[in-house]
């Protein structure tokens, strides 16, 4: 029933509310992205916005006069460079724990964006024109195939499959799960690379979509926090709860939008928003819905780890 809505809304709302709905198929699947590592492999990670990013700058690049390569041919190219930066930091990254590892991948979000700050290929400050396509419907469908592959992918291969027991593994405990013979470092550079190759799938279409970037609108750090507060507030480890916490977060950073004309209060609800899930909502949003499977303390043993 469910898809069937997603499917026949474009027909029912307005330009405005569509592309709204579209922001929230964006969101909803980089949670998802953030969840295969904060969630299922217990690692918190600050520095995703810059594999949204790179996604960003492939499609932007490519897409250029110069070269002209089609939007759909970038798409693959944007996650084969988010994967191999991936699997190249997550190597020496991914053994850091707790604060360490937090910090690292923050670290490296700042300098890539650094770097695209200085780089003429980039724009720098001035920032990359793509090729306006204005059709609204191609970027709400194209926003909800790509999301529901990636949380249908995420459910059969975190649950269904050895790689998902291993991830949780894991996360419950790290040396129990080395004891039993897991090759934990590799189980977590692969979890790293395919979190980091969906999120740069949604930047190659978010940065077609609304047709100018720059290093700042998508590295920026707050990609990155809301990523994290949309999954918290969802439901942490669990397969849908991302994308329900998604839904919750984004409509209000957008009604506050609409009443206000900034964003400015967003950011302290945004904190009020963290101090109430972790007082008395622990295991998110989802816990709250009939039949929605509870994190099990995901949060709490997470937060202690930093």
């Amino acid at each position: 029933m469910g898809l069937v809505i997603l499917a026949v809304l474009p027909g029912f709302v307005d330009p405005y509310s569509l592309r709204i709905v579209t922001g929230v198929l964006m969101w909803a699947g980089l949670a998802c992205a953030w969840n295969i590592v904060g969630g299922y492999a217990g690692y918190i990670s600050f520095g995703h916005s810059a594999f949204f990013g790179i996604g960003a700058y492939v499609t932007g690049i490519l897409m250029q006069r110069d070269l002209g390569i089609p939007f759909l041919a970038t798409l693959p190219l944007g996650i084969l460079v988010a994967v191999g930066v991936a699997a190249a930091i997550g190597g020496p990254t991914m053994r850091l724990r707790g604060a360490y590892f937090a910090i690292a991948t923050w670290a490296f979000a700042e300098m890539l964006m650094q770097v695209a700050i200085i780089l003429d290929i980039t724009g720098g400050t001035a920032g990359l024109s793509l090729p306006a396509y204005l059709n609204e419907f191609f970027f709400y469908y194209t926003m909800l195939v790509v999301a529901l592959l990636a949380y249908l992918g995420t459910w059969y291969l975190l649950e269904r499959t050895r790689f998902g027991f291993r991830l949780k593994a894991l996360r419950d405990h790290e040396p129990a799960a080395e004891a039993m013979g897991i090759h934990t470092t590799l189980v977590k550079v692969q979890a790293f690379a395919l979190s980091a190759g969906i999120t740069s799938l949604f930047g190659s279409i978010y940065a077609y979509w609304v047709t100018f970037i720059d290093p700042r609108s998508v590295m920026g750090p707050e990609i990155t926090d809301q990523m994290v507060v949309m999954v918290l507030l969802g439901g942490l480890g669990t397969v849908w709860g991302p994308a329900l916490g998604a839904t919750v977060l984004w409509l209000i950073n957008r009604y506050i939008w609409s009443e206000l004309g900034d964003t400015t209060i967003y950011l302290p609800i945004l904190g009020l928003i963290i101090a109430m899930i972790v007082l008395f909502l622990p295991n998110g949003l989802i816990s709250l819905l009939p039949g929605g499977r509870r994190g099990g303390g995901l949060m709490g043993r997470l937060l202690r780890k930093l």
